[in-house]
């Protein structure tokens, strides 16, 4: 046994696992349940996830609210990373919520806080399709403004958001669009928001998923 080498006592499949890269990041796909069972609607907002894996919003025309409608994970997140596609309907306006603490309890109807909207309690990352607005698509509403014509209007688009202690950078087809550094205020953890302005907004989404740090 002295005079045998490493490569005699393993063969190389297993020298190969042992001196492995570690495994690639392991993402959890948030539409993966088309009960939507790990969400929770806020609002008077009506989200259905077609067979195809799209999940739809729009605003429930049954009923007379002015105010956001909003789609929540019922699981709280901390540092990661989230990407998804989307799409507006012209006009549109939506956006992705982290660390909202409130859940939007005062941004819907019958509830209405300006002062306490998501944006405000947690963050806002702006997803709009022409609507007039100077927070644009990618931005940390109320804190960084993202530059024009980076997101393709009328049409699919892809966000990447890092949410780490350190602050939020959001990228759209990939490119840096804003970043923040945090306000020490705020909290560190909350649930992933999915909003619905007004009642003009139909917003879309696909390949929605999350790895946790």
């Amino acid at each position: 046994m002295i005079g045998m080498n490493l490569r005699s006592l393993y063969p190389a499949v297993t020298l190969l696992a042992l001196f492995a890269a570690p495994a690639a990041a392991q993402w959890t796909d948030l539409l993966r349940d088309p009960t939507l069972a790990g969400w929770e609607s806020i609002g008077d907002g009506s989200w259905t996830e077609r067979g195809d894996g799209v999940l739809i919003g729009q605003k429930n025309v049954s009923e007379k609210g002015a105010n956001q409608a909003w789609l929540y994970t019922r699981k709280e997140y901390g540092e990661f990373d989230l990407e998804f596609d989307w799409w507006l309907r012209l006009g549109g306006n939506s956006g992705v919520s982290i660390r909202d603490t409130s859940r939007a309890k005062w941004a819907i109807t019958g509830n209405w806080d300006a002062g306490k909207t998501p944006s405000h309690i947690g963050y806002e990352i702006q997803l709009s399709n022409g609507y007039k607005d100077e927070y644009l698509s990618g931005s940390v509403y109320n804190f960084d403004k993202a530059p024009d014509v980076i997101a393709r209007p009328n049409d699919w688009n892809h966000m990447k958001i890092e949410a780490r202690k350190a602050g939020i950078t959001v990228f759209i087809n990939g490119q840096r669009v804003s970043h923040y550094a945090g306000d020490p205020a705020r909290s560190l953890t909350g649930p992933i928001g999915l909003q619905l302005h007004d009642r003009n907004t139909v917003v879309m989404f696909r390949n929605l998923r999350i790895h946790e740090i």
